[in-house]
């Protein structure tokens, strides 16, 4: 299953580095065109995560996480063939909406295989999933550098063909019996008490909040991809030069600390804690953000490559705190509708979060950056309380049902 994520990713690095340039040079959209196609195509992919949640509760998910490799092949073969506006903005529309449902069934996927070890598993995809980006990344710039029409194409095919290998390597993997342990897990004992039963995702108000607050606890993505670039071009002295070293920052940092990160995340206490530890960090990455611009050339340069340190260690953090809380608020028994509903987050982020800090932050120079800090850190601090007087009163019952028989509540038997 990793070696099927590091292949999905490849592809999603060749998309990623070619697929503007080639909508601009092969298509020959306007810059205008391109933004509604991606923007539009933002949007429909946030239907894709609580869609393939609610499948993924009736019918498995590898078959299902097989169809959304083939779907994602037939919508790149078709963008090959279109040369239109009218006719590209459906197609790549359906191509993000199975991106981001794919996403959701390779978590659901891991977390079923991984059971209570869901941080290690996170962690080693986070791995295998940024060096596959990586990878994709670097044969793209291969392509560009040649930048003929036929190199664009054949980047957009690799793309395609990636996905029929990722296809090919998730049906040779064994499915978990998730749905069964989790049912399982969720049948209280004889005797006790039965729990009240989920209404779900779409009724429960707790989760639904944990969902809404996750998404500006998501702003580490754009804040990386579109923050630090802009503002080291736009508001400081620093060489252009440096913006790919963020990237590359990143993509290390990730590969080589994500397990052992993982492990400060790992189980409800840590997750929790994890959150504030998130909120500290994206506050000093803005406060470095708001300094950068009153120094000279140098010192914004050092103070920019801090800040894209802290952001990664911020985004190692969130990413797997974030996913092991959505495991741990939602009922194991509609574990799958429940994450369906918490991945619309990133994909919420990924929409709004670009014009947020192009529009509103950066527009107000250093005191948004500033603004941002404190707004993400107070969210973060109302994230851990959320989810900590969740995850005790979910524990209660729990503690009640395996107290031995005549034991009084609180005392020893």
């Amino acid at each position: 299953m990793l070696l099927a994520l590091a292949v999905d990713r490849t592809g999603s690095g060749l998309w990623a580095a070619s697929s503007v340039l080639y909508l601009t040079f092969v298509t020959h959209l306007s810059a205008q065109q391109i933004g509604v196609l991606l923007g539009t195509a933002g949007v429909a992919g946030i239907a894709g995560s609580p869609l393939a949640g609610r499948l993924a509760g009736r019918f498995p998910v590898r078959p299902l996480l097989i169809g959304c490799h083939l779907l994602r092949l037939v919508t790149l073969t078709l963008v090959l063939l279109c040369a239109d506006f009218e006719a590209l903005l459906p197609v790549i529309a359906v191509t993000y909406l199975g991106d981001r449902a794919a996403k959701t069934l390779e978590m659901l996927f891991a977390t079923r295989a991984a059971g209570e070890r869901r941080a290690a598993y996170q962690a080693l995809s986070r791995s295998a999933a940024n060096a596959g980006y990586g990878v994709g990344a670097g044969i793209a710039a291969i392509g560009l550098a040649i930048g003929t029409t036929d190199a664009y194409r054949a980047l957009i095919l690799g793309n395609a063909l990636s996905f029929v290998v990722a296809a090919a390597l998730v049906w040779r993997t064994g499915e978990p019996d998730g749905r069964t342990t989790e049912v399982a897990r969720a049948v209280p004992v004889p005797g006790a008490a039965a729990p009240a039963r989920p209404k779900g995702p779409w009724r429960d108000r707790g989760y639904l909040r944990f969902a809404l607050l996750d998404i500006p606890m998501n702003l580490d993505d754009s804040v990386l991809g579109v923050g630090l670039p802009l503002w080291l071009v736009n508001r400081t002295s620093a060489p252009h030069a440096l913006v790919p070293a963020f990237l590359v920052i990143n993509t290390v940092l990730v590969v080589v600390l994500q397990l052992a990160v993982s492990r400060r995340a790992e189980g409800p206490r840590q997750a929790v804690r994890a959150v504030l530890l998130y909120g500290v960090l994206m506050f000093v990455s803005c406060a470095l953000l708001a300094g950068a611009t009153g120094g000279g050339t140098w010192a914004a340069a050092t103070v920019l490559l801090a800040a894209a340190v802290l952001v990664t260690m911020a985004e190692l953090m969130r990413s797997v705190s974030s996913w092991e809380l959505a495991v741990l608020l939602a009922p194991p028994d509609e574990r799958a509708a429940y994450l369906g509903v918490a991945g619309m987050s990133q994909s919420i982020q990924k929409s709004a979060g670009p014009p947020l800090l192009t529009g509103v932050v950066m527009a107000a120079g250093p005191a948004g950056w500033l603004a941002l800090g404190v707004v993400v850190a107070g969210v973060a601090v109302v994230q851990q309380r959320c989810c900590g007087r969740r995850l005790r009163t979910a524990e209660a019952p729990a503690a009640e049902r395996t107290r031995p028989a005549g034991a009084p509540a609180g005392g020893t038997a």
